[in-house]
């Protein structure tokens, strides 16, 4: 006697609905890293500007981060699913 065995399969239905929260927490976290890259940037120019002992490595190293974190961030925007605004 031969019994043909189905693969199990694990429908969820609110899986969509999972993976795009998932997504925009995401794209949340990775608007609040440039939020904060940009502004760490900020504050180490007004010290730089201010006259305070400061290094142009450190400078160029807050720079890159800044830029980084934007790039991760456009691109995480680019990829997003297109919403409609709510009615």
């Amino acid at each position: 006697m031969s019994t043909v065995r189905e693969p199990l399969r694990r429908e969820r239905r609110t899986g969509t609905i999972e993976r795009v929260e998932t997504a925009r927490d995401e794209r949340e976290q990775l608007r609040e890293e440039a939020r904060y890259r940009r502004e760490r940037l900020a504050l180490y120019r007004a010290r730089l500007y201010g006259g305070r002992a400061a290094s142009q490595g450190k400078l160029r190293e807050l720079q890159r981060a800044s830029d980084g974190a934007a790039a991760r961030f456009r691109r995480a925007e680019a990829k997003a699913p297109a919403t409609r605004p709510p009615a």
